[in-house]
């Protein structure tokens, strides 16, 4: 969606500073590779330097941040937060595709189930009986939505999803293809030398404005919900186990995993790889950083790193010493040979 400069500008709030205010800008690419016709960012000082070789027609910068170089012909947009502003010019140029509201004739849809207006269900998508969409969603083509499901506005479930019974779906939900929502969790009683199953007869509630990554699983809970607090995003590759509560604007990066019963707080992050035992509170704005394993209660705003994850202070210190013992076993086996040589002497 090709756009004039200054009208990408003021669409984004920014002020242009040098080059051709009606230069036509097509579309947005990374520092590293953008060219003439596309606006860039710079919102890093580790990347300056690409600037100098740059052919991009326009830069996103911040108010103040100093920049040397700059290639003739090329306009810098000055705005407050360079970062938001280049978001709003990407979705300008690159807007989502959108699909024609309709009902593909090759869709099954259960006994009474109820549609809202403006829908897309694609092609082979499944609809259990006694569901719900809401107005503007868009099931697409494989998607599978059990029996009682309810599924908020302007949702969109991406192509072989699989979301069981009785799940709620806010408004505005993203789950992206190969997510599993509402599978039992994964409860055993061991008796009699077998593992006995624990009925899980829970379900699993999302709210507004949440995304879910691809290929991720999210448990029913055994009683009760499995609940994902509004605003949070979870990334690809990260399985929640039944009967967890992951609070409002929680961030989950790829691969990690949380047992049941956990009570994940708002604005919580947890770093690709980390793992988070059962039962286990992760206080309100806590980091856990990557590839950590996390066995007991976190406290609010506290970052922690390792496995046992603990204080990422005490964690790096503990590192460092670590990595000095090599050193230090050399200057012991020293020590000891000097002490044999005295004792031989008296």
């Amino acid at each position: 969606m090709p756009i004039i400069l200054k009208e990408l500008a003021d669409f984004c709030s920014a002020r242009i500073e040098g080059g051709d205010p009606t230069a036509t800008i097509e579309s947005a690419a990374e520092i590293t590779s953008a060219h003439q016709g596309q606006v860039t960012q710079l919102t890093n000082s580790r990347y300056a330097r690409h600037i100098k070789g740059s052919t991009a027609s326009a830069c996103f910068i911040a108010e103040g941040f100093g920049v040397e170089n700059v290639p003739e012909g090329m306009a810098l947009l000055v705005c407050s937060d360079p970062e938001l502003s280049f978001i709003k010019a990407v979705e300008l140029l690159h807007p989502a595709r959108t699909y024609d509201r309709q009902i593909a004739t090759q869709a099954v849809l259960g006994a009474n189930v109820t549609l809202g207006n403006k829908l897309y269900i694609g092609p082979y998508a499944v609809i259990g009986e006694d569901s719900n969409l809401g107005d503007g969603s868009e099931i697409h083509a494989g998607a599978y939505i059990g029996s009682n499901v309810k599924i908020g506005q302007n949702c969109r479930i991406h192509p072989y999803a699989v979301i069981y019974d009785d799940v709620v779906v806010g408004n505005n939900v993203i789950i992206h293809s190969g997510a599993i929502i509402g599978a039992d969790g994964f409860g055993y009683k061991f008796r009699n030398n077998q593992h006995v199953k624990v009925p899980q007869v829970g379900n699993v509630v999302i709210e507004d404005n949440v995304e879910i990554g691809a290929n991720t699983c999210i448990d029913r809970g055994a009683l009760g919900s499995t609940s994902i607090g509004a605003g949070s995003k979870i990334d690809n590759l990260v399985q929640i186990g039944h009967n967890n509560k992951i609070g409002k604007h929680v961030i989950m990066c790829g691969l990690t995993g949380v047992s049941g019963s956990c009570n994940i707080e708002d604005y919580a992050i947890l770093a690709g790889s980390s793992g988070i035992a059962d039962h286990v509170t992760i206080g309100s704005g806590a980091i856990v950083m990557a590839r950590s394993g996390v066995a007991g209660d976190v406290k609010a705003g506290m970052q922690v790193f390792g496995s046992p994850a603990k204080d990422k202070k005490t964690a790096y210190k503990e590192q460092i010493a670590i990595s000095k013992l090599p050193e230090l076993l050399k200057r012991v086996k020293m020590l000891e040979e000097k002490i044999q040589i005295l004792e031989k002497e008296v």
